[in-house]
Order: C-alpha cells, then structure tokens, then sequence
C-alpha cells in the first residue's frame, strides 16, 4: 500500500490552494454540507453510544432487583462487544456496496428494538443474551460513518467534522446521565415495571425514529444529492479526487489487511478504548463512592465530566486541524486523561475533586478519538478505507470488552476499582508509545499553514 503523509493534509492542501481558512472558496459550500449530514449522523452516534452504555446507570437498580454482581455486570458490559467484532467488518465491506444510507437504516431498527427487549431481562443469562444480540445489530455504525465522511470531506476537515460525530459519545453522556436517572427513579413502578425497564424501552425508541429521517435526509455521495448544484458537486467530487490520487486509490481491503501499521494501530486503539469504557462503564460507581447516592443525583452531576468532555473534545480537535499534526496532539491527551482518571479512583469522597479529574479525563481521552481516527482516514485509500477502519475499530473494541469485564472482576474481589484502573492508564500508556513509533518516520518537514 502506497505511504502517504497522514499527519500534514493542510500541508498536501496547501500546494493545491485548497486550504481551509477565512479566505476558502469552499467555505460555504462545506457549512451546507456540514449542516446537512452531521446533525443527524450526530444524533445517531449520541443515541447508539447512550443505548450501548446506558446499562452503567440501569445497574444501579438492577443489581438489587435482579441479584447481579459486579462480575455479572462486568462481563454483560463487555460481551456487547464480542459480536460487534464479529459482525463489524462484514457490515462495513456490505455498506460499500448498498451504500450507508440503506446501512445506517437497518443498523438503526435493529439495534433499537434490541435496546428496547432489554426491558425483558429476567437474569444474567438473559442479560448476556441481549447484550449479544445488540452488538450484532449496532456493528458497523461508527466506522462506517467515519467512511462515510472520507466521501464528503478533504483530509484537511476530517479531524473537525469526525469529532462532531464521535463528540455524540460524550453528548450521550450530558444528555442520558440525568435523563437515565430520572427515568430510574420517577418512572419505578408505573404500569408495574421497575424504572430500569421503563429507561431501556424509552432511550431505545428514538434509534428507531431516527432511522426513518436517516431514509428522508441522507444521500450517499456528493453526485447523489439532489440539494446540492452541478458545481457544488463537481467542487466535493474535485477535492475528495484530490485526497485519493494522494492515497493510491488502487488499493483495495486485502492491501490494508498486509499493512502491519493497521494492526500496531489497532493495538494503540484497544488501549483508549480500555480507558474510554472505564469512564463511561464506571463513572456512576466512582461517583457513588465520592459520596453521590440517588441514580437522579449520579446523573445530575455526571453532567459536568460528560459536558466538558463534549466540548474539550471539538476545541482539542479543532486546534489538532488547524496545527496540521496529529500525533503529539493524541500522545498528550492520553497520558494526561488516563493520569487523571487514576487519580479520580485514589480521590476517596472528595466529590468535588473526583468531579474535576474525571472532567479532564473525559476532555483528554474522548478528543483523543478524532485526533487518532485522522491518522488511519487519510492513510487508507478509499477502496480500503471501509474495511480497514471497521478492521481497527473492531480489533481495537475488543477493549470495550476486556475493560469492563477486568474492572468488574477487580471490584468484586478488592472492593475498589484502583487496581484495575493502574492497569488500565499503563496499557494507554503503551498505546501511546506504539502510535509514536509507527508514525514517526510519516512526518515531513514542517509547512506553515494558515488557521
């Protein structure tokens, strides 16, 4: 597979005059198109992330009502994740050949009415099930997003518009922290189900709505979309050209499974991943030990790690564009969240100080997410790029399994989730050091651009 330079793209623009900046004849045209696709490809991302997740605020009732250990906990978090691996890569390769608008429709009922069916589960062997099941519907949703976008943006807007998308993640958490404690408390008993019940039916109906304007709004490349002009098409399609001659667009899947920066990639990958899902899985608990007891009171005040998270998220990856350059951005995101999700865990009941670590842990780890994903959407070509970034992001989820399922297991032996999380910032730590060694010999000397 042909090398490119993946950590400068405003520099490769910059001998086209396609750069982004005040003076950008494309300017416009990339606003209506922003506004267009990311509101509800946002809102897809925020919904799937809160579905998938929403069991960390659902187990604060379900284990006294179904008799669930952490460990049950733990490994049912985790098996969603198992056959999200399984199924994603298959999902992504059928994507390019039925488009992403018919995928993300048939990602979006599915997963809906499996989150929905999680209101039946009667024990853990239930609970394993749906979770299963809902990491085969969901598969392929975010990677085949990020591809989506690599067909409606140069590599110079990527990291921005990618962490619009992946900043649903955090927004999930602003939004569903309070919304699932409410629900769990105000709706406990009505009708005769337990709020946890009540939380998975009614964060699951949206993913089916949604699916239907996904039908109305979406087309799936440029020359497809009837609201845009002849030359506005023939603008997209120029710059999206020019990004492929770069990447050597001969190249197909195969290419990209013989490439080892794929799997070091994958690796670095997993390592975030393992920390992202100790915030999302745990919070509430760290939150519980901090002091905070009512399901209405976690979500309340997660709001504030989840809501400077979203927004740290956006500004980090903006100034990640704007500076050209990826990987010191990812390398010090990283090693200063995962420090200070440690510290949150050796916090004790200082509420006001766990608030403020897992804040800037939140911040750090989820902008880590776009600036990483830059490196991999510029390298792969697009023949590749669909089946290359579901093959990182599912290699990599399989943290999403090991993260809970080890935090899980910890807690339930010592009490306290501090081990598993030494654990968990020294393998983030590895994962940065991987991203710096199979990266450095990919950066040219450095070209001034303009912001």
């Amino acid at each position: 597979m042909q090398r490119q330079n993946i950590l400068t793209p405003g520099a490769a623009a910059a001998a086209t005059g396609a750069i982004a900046g005040p003076d950008d004849p494309h300017a416009a045209l990339y606003r209506k198109v922003t506004w267009r696709l990311l509101p509800i490809l946002f809102a897809c991302y925020v919904i799937a992330y809160l579905d998938r997740v929403n069991i960390g605020y659902a187990q604060l009732h379900m284990r006294g009502d179904l008799g669930f250990t952490d460990q049950v906990y733990g490994l049912a978090a985790g098996l969603f994740f198992v056959t999200y691996f399984l199924c994603e890569i298959p999902s992504n390769i059928y994507l390019q050949r039925v488009g992403a608008r018919k995928t993300l429709v048939r990602i979006l009922l599915l997963w809906g009415a499996a989150s929905c069916a999680t209101m039946f589960v009667v024990g853990p062997l239930s609970f394993y099930a749906v979770r299963l099941v809902l990491g085969v519907f969901e598969a392929g949703l975010a990677p085949g997003v990020m591809f989506y976008l690599t067909l409606w943006y140069p590599n110079r807007r990527r990291a921005q518009v990618t962490a619009v998308f992946l900043s649903g993640s955090a927004v999930a958490g602003v939004i569903g922290a309070p919304v699932s404690g409410l629900i769990l408390d105000g709706f406990q008993g009505v009708l005769g189900f337990k709020g946890w019940q009540w939380m998975f039916l009614l964060e699951g109906l949206p993913a089916i709505l949604l699916s239907l304007c996904v039908l109305l709004v979406l087309s799936d490349r440029p020359h497809e979309a009837n609201w845009l002009s002849a030359e506005e098409k023939a603008a997209l399609s120029a710059d999206i050209a020019r990004d492929a001659s770069r990447a050597g667009g001969g190249h197909g899947f195969g290419a990209a499974l013989r490439d080892p920066r794929i799997y070091f990639w994958s690796a670095a990958w997993f390592t975030l991943v393992c920390g992202l899902y100790a915030i999302t899985f745990w919070m509430p608990v760290m939150l519980q030990a901090a002091g905070v007891r009512s399901a209405t009171e976690v979500g309340l005040w997660s709001i504030i790690p989840y809501g400077i998270g979203s927004v740290g998220m956006v500004l980090i990856s903006r100034q990640s564009d704007r500076c050209d350059e990826r990987r010191w951005h990812y390398a010090v995101n990283v090693v200063l969240g995962a420090s200070c999700l440690l510290m949150a865990s050796l916090a004790g009941t200082q509420l006001a100080l766990v608030l403020a670590l897992l804040a800037v842990a939140t911040a750090t780890l989820f902008a880590a997410m776009p600036i990483f994903y830059a490196i991999p959407m510029a390298y792969l070509p697009e023949r590749a790029a669909a089946g290359g970034l579901a093959l990182i992001n599912c290699l990599g989820l399989t943290g999403g399994f090991f993260s809970p399922m080890l935090l899980g297991w910890v807690r339930t032996q010592t009490g306290s989730l501090t081990a598993g999380l030494w654990v968990m910032a020294g393998m983030m730590l590895a994962g940065v050091a991987i991203l710096l060694l199979t990266t450095r010999k990919m950066v040219p000397s450095p070209v001034p651009v303009r912001a």
